[in-house]
Order: C-alpha cells, then structure tokens, then sequence
C-alpha cells in the first residue's frame, strides 16, 4: 500500500502559457530554444533524457542517457554497443525520449527510430571525452553481471596500463546513435492541470503537421 502521504503530494504550475504561433512550425529549432533556455535557467543536467526501448519480447526499458547533439537530422546520444539498450534497438529502432526540466515547468516527449551514427561523428565526439571516461568505455562491459566492483577496477587497471603515454583509440563496441523524430509534443504545465500541449507528427510527405492535445 502506498504511504498516505504520496497521494497529496501535489504542485500546481503557473510559470508560462504555451501557444500554437509561439511554437512555429519547425519543432527540432523550437526545441533548441526550449533547451537553451534551460540551459540558462541552470536545469541541472538539462541534456539528461529517458530514453525507452522494447525488447523482443515486447518488454519496455527505460533509462537515462544524456543528449550530445540535436539538429535536423534527429537528437545523439553515445553508448556501448554490446550493452541492453543496443541490442534491443538492434532488435526494434522505433525508441522514445523524455526531456523534463521541472524549473521551467516543462516536458518535450520525442518518438521516433534510431540508428548508428557514423565512425567518424564516433571518434570525433570520443576524443573530447575525459581520459578516464575513455577508459571506462573499455573497462565497462556494459549491462552484463559481474561478480563485484573489482572486476571493474581490475579492467580500468589494465587498459590504463595499456594505454600509458599514447592516446586512447575508441572501441569498436563503442559508438553512437541518433534518433530521427516523427512525432515531438512540447507540454508547458497550467494552472489546475489544464496543461498546454503542442504535438507534431511527420506526414508521409515528410513535412511536419501540428495539433493541441487535451491535458
């Protein structure tokens, strides 16, 4: 049973309103001035977003990754690929992407399907990484059981060993992805839950439709 308090935990939003002509009809750039204002208003990790995979068993996974780069062609995002959320997007592309940034009141929900970028956007983004971000892609089986803490460390040990006085190569197991967005709402809280919600979806003539959702 939850605890009673649970149910009364509530806040009401006041900040902004939301209208169709404020959005425009191009949603990746009103989502780059959504982000850049969070990023102005100080979100903590504003690039954090749920990212929501299927299995082949048809079971849902969901996690946070952190966005690396949004333009027109879809929002990036790096990882293992030997790691769950690869295999299941090997299996099933069609992925989902939450953003919320609660300072500002705001939620950006993306669907859309996924795949590998190129080799060289792969190694361009890894060589900016931290050294010890870099060993960690090779240290890291990522998603698989291990027996302890030491594994890793024992891992990190050794390819920085490897690695010494030489710059770190990414791995072939390690890359990234970009999910090309066919639908994007844009949900800006209200007061009394009467929330604002600005939904595209892409046309099968590849060009953006708009239409407000009831809260």
């Amino acid at each position: 049973m939850s605890h009673p308090s649970i149910a009364h935990i509530r806040k009401d939003y006041m900040q902004a309103s939301l209208s169709e002509v404020e959005v425009g009809m191009e949603p990746i750039a009103f989502f780059q001035k959504w982000f850049s204002e969070a990023d102005k208003a100080a979100v903590q990790e504003v690039n954090a977003m749920t990212l929501a995979t299927v299995d082949t068993s048809s079971r849902p996974h969901a996690r946070i990754v952190l966005l690396k780069g949004v333009d027109d062609s879809g929002f990036t995002f790096f990882t293992n690929y030997q790691s769950a959320k690869s295999r299941e997007v090997d299996s099933n592309p069609h992925a989902a992407l939450v953003f919320f940034w609660p300072e500002l009141e705001r939620q950006v929900r993306i669907e859309g399907t996924i795949s590998k970028v190129t080799a060289a956007e792969s190694d361009e983004y890894y060589l900016v990484r931290p050294r010890g971000s870099r060993l960690g892609a090779w240290a890291s089986p990522q998603s698989e059981p291990i027996s302890s803490r030491a594994v890793l460390e024992e891992n990190e040990k050794k390819f920085e060993a490897q690695f010494e006085g030489q710059e770190i190569p990414r791995p072939e197991h390690w890359g990234g992805y970009r999910l090309q967005p066919n639908r994007i709402e844009f949900w800006q809280g209200r007061p009394s839950r009467m929330h604002d919600r600005i939904c595209f979806e892409m046309t099968d003539n590849k060009e953006w439709q708009k239409f407000r959702l009831a809260p």
